[in-house]
């Protein structure tokens, strides 16, 4: 017996085949039998053809089967083949009354979001599953084919490379752990980025990136918010130009989307006709640095102020992307003040700007968030001698006395690249299992 793929070829085969996957559909006929049948490999299914004999009730959709025959040509267009079953045995039986996904509905992605141990059952999501993981494979491959090294930053770590103390710290339970003392003598927490452990890396490494679970303990429950979600952060050494960062995100950007669009274009199709309807993709992108000279001149009333030294907000970024003609736009030179320690001093009184950049794209607002890093000891060490942050990061002031070198990096938002791509407006529909405030589900 050979076991095939839903995933067919288009040439012609006549051969004894098993197949088993989960029913879409299922019509009895006075004579015949069809199924349509998936195991998930892809949107498309297979339509099983039986003889009404081979009719159960227990084959009703949602139910597992295993069924083997023999797979043919198909005489219709739209299938490359069919399979002719012989024996149809359910695996798994699924009570079409309790199931709550019914077969002629087309439920909403609000709707399925409710039952989490289910909606993967769902052609949306099993397509956003299939998405994911496709970008997930073109972002690993980009950094490969480039130079870059992977580095498995830890989850669990003494550093708040933020700064915003949104963390979630991290103790051992039980009441045999209740003394006084940490468990790793010192506070630990759940990792907010792996920026400062990439740049440990970036001082024996050209390019460096990592690619996991990051944290963040705000108190939201909004469209743009997640208690956990993945990062891809990259750095590159011996550079002292925005220019360099923003080529690897642009070219990364471009990358993965042209992977996702060859690879699962029958997926982001059903995304861009029936979930998100309307939407479609660009990979181009264009620099700006006028963003608040912009805003000013816009008629647009804003709930937020845009005056210089102001930090940009959401209703900001989507409007900068909507006058650059609804394409991505890189935002740079930052008003110092805004950013972290390690953020480049551009010295360019009386504005004082970092030398930061955002890339900002349609219906998210900004997707990655990068800088170059202060290489400067004298500047370094007087900027955390101000946060007094100097003793808690020496560490960090040492990798500036060795060796050190220019370099830059940045973060960019899975979950949130893939709302850009795809035109979802709920980043907890773009993750198998969402956590976020007073949810925790599974």
């Amino acid at each position: 017996t050979t076991h095939y793929s839903f995933k067919l070829p288009t040439y012609c085969i006549s051969v004894l085949a098993k197949g088993t996957g989960w029913v879409r559909s299922v019509r009895a006929q006075k004579a015949n039998l069809f199924l349509h049948v998936n195991d998930g490999s892809s949107l498309l299914s297979l339509q099983v053809v039986a003889s009404s004999e081979l009719n159960d009730p227990l084959l009703t959709f949602g139910s597992a089967v295993e069924v083997t025959g023999t797979l043919r040509k198909s005489p219709h267009q739209n299938q490359p083949v069919e399979l002719e079953a012989q024996q149809i045995h359910v695996v798994g039986e699924c009570n079409p009354v309790d199931f709550p996904f019914k077969i002629k509905e087309r439920h909403g992605l609000e709707y399925i979001r409710q039952f989490p141990h289910l909606r993967c059952r769902t052609n949306a999501f099993s397509s956003l599953l299939r998405i994911r993981s496709e970008a997930a494979t073109a972002v690993h491959s980009y950094f490969k084919e480039n130079g870059f090294v992977q580095i498995h930053t830890p989850v669990i770590t003494s550093n708040d490379c933020e700064g915003a103390g949104e963390l979630f710290q991290v103790e051992p339970s039980g009441p045999q752990n209740e003394e006084e003392e940490n468990f790793f003598s010192v506070p630990a927490f759940l990792t907010v980025s792996g920026q400062l452990h990439l740049e440990v890396m970036s001082g024996a490494f050209s390019r460096v990136y990592t690619f996991g679970p990051t944290f963040r303990a705000e108190n939201s429950q909004s469209r743009r918010h997640l208690a956990e979600f993945y990062m891809v952060e990259a750095e590159v050494s011996f550079t002292q130009s925005l220019e360099d960062l923003t080529k690897v995100m642009e070219d990364m950007f471009r990358s993965a989307t042209e992977h996702v669009l060859a690879h699962c274009a029958e997926d982001v199709d059903l995304f861009h006709k029936h979930v998100t309807p309307g939407h479609r993709v660009s990979p181009e992108g264009r620099l700006f640095n006028l963003a608040i000279d912009i805003l000013n001149r816009s008629s647009e009333k804003f709930a937020f102020p845009t005056d210089w030294g102001c930090d940009l907000q959401t209703e900001h970024e989507k409007y900068l992307v909507k006058h650059c003609g609804n394409i991505p736009v890189f935002v740079t030179d930052y008003p110092y003040d805004l950013k972290p320690f390690y953020a480049r001093d551009n010295q360019d009184h009386p504005e004082h700007t970092a030398a930061a950049v955002d890339l900002l794209v349609p219906g998210v607002g900004e997707l990655c968030g990068g800088s170059l890093r202060e290489e400067r000891l004298d500047l370094l060490r007087a900027r955390l001698e101000e946060a007094g942050l100097e003793d808690t990061y020496s560490w960090y002031l040492d990798l500036r006395r060795f060796g050190s070198v220019p370099h830059g990096g940045f973060g960019l938002g899975f979950e949130r690249y893939l709302q850009c791509i795809l035109g979802v407006d709920n980043i907890k529909d773009v993750i198998p299992f969402p956590r976020f405030s007073h949810s925790c589900l599974l």
